[in-house]
């Protein structure tokens, strides 16, 4: 006859088999997500990507006289006119200030007629060109013609300036993992995107170009005669980079 202590026992092994197994089934569940590492982004293209998005282009263009464009802004204009026939999406904007004095109103009417006429020698439709008057605010300040237009242009995705985490000793876990500053970047990420002129190179590299065939030929006649088709720089002072390679 068995005693209760061993009869406890034996009855006690199932459900300890059982537990044992479900922990080791709830060990190997397929969907379990493990955090290694840190969480916080380390890399700046992370942290302050660059991305491209429609944004708008303006320019200012300031009455002169009696309303002509003066040579400096006329190349501004005709700079701004190039980049909206090659990147413009949607109308040029010509927007004129209202309510400015009876003496600066005839200026800004001529100035806005002189713009529409450039825009048009240089291709721009009539229907591509919108008229519009915008409120000034202050009497006293000068009232530019503004033009606009949509384009596609690369820029950070957030804001610079921003502090998730004090730089201070608040949070010790942050001081001691000898990670950078949210910040850290931002403004290299800005120049970069405002200095790219074609936002498309970001993301695909440009198609080789045509071949200098003169040179190439040049090249592989003096290798075929076992010369050396490299430039030959002297440093003397007298020689300029164009009539050394102009001699080779």
């Amino acid at each position: 006859m068995s005693s209760p202590a061993r009869t406890s026992v034996s009855r006690a092994w199932p459900v300890a088999a059982a537990v044992l197994l479900a922990a080791g089934l709830g060990a190997c569940r397929a969907d379990r997500v493990e955090t290694t590492g840190s969480t916080y982004p380390i890399d700046v293209r992370t942290r302050h990507p660059i991305v491209l998005a429609d944004a708008d282009r303006t320019l200012d263009v300031f009455p002169t006289g009696i309303g002509h464009i003066d040579p400096r802004q006329r190349a501004d204009i005709e700079a701004f006119l190039v980049e909206y026939r090659r990147y413009g999406r949607g109308i040029l904007l010509v927007e004129l200030p209202r309510g400015v004095s009876p003496a600066l109103a005839g200026p800004v009417e001529r100035t806005g007629a002189s713009i529409r006429r450039l825009a048009a020698e240089m291709g721009v439709p009539a229907a591509g060109v919108r008229v519009a008057a915008y409120p000034i605010a202050n009497l006293t300040l000068a009232s530019p013609l503004r033009l606009s237009f949509q384009r596609m242009q690369a820029k950070v995705a957030d804001k610079c300036g921003l502090w998730p985490r004090d730089l201070g000793a608040s949070d010790l876990r942050a001081n001691w993992s000898n990670e950078p500053t949210w910040n850290l970047g931002c403004a290299m990420q800005s120049n970069v995107a405002a200095q790219v002129a074609d936002p498309i190179d970001l993301v695909r590299g440009r198609p080789e170009g045509r071949i200098d065939t003169v040179l190439r030929t040049k090249d592989l006649g003096q290798l075929r005669e076992g010369k050396d088709p490299s430039t030959q720089w002297r440093q003397d002072g007298q020689t300029n980079v164009s009539s050394e390679v102009k001699s080779q």
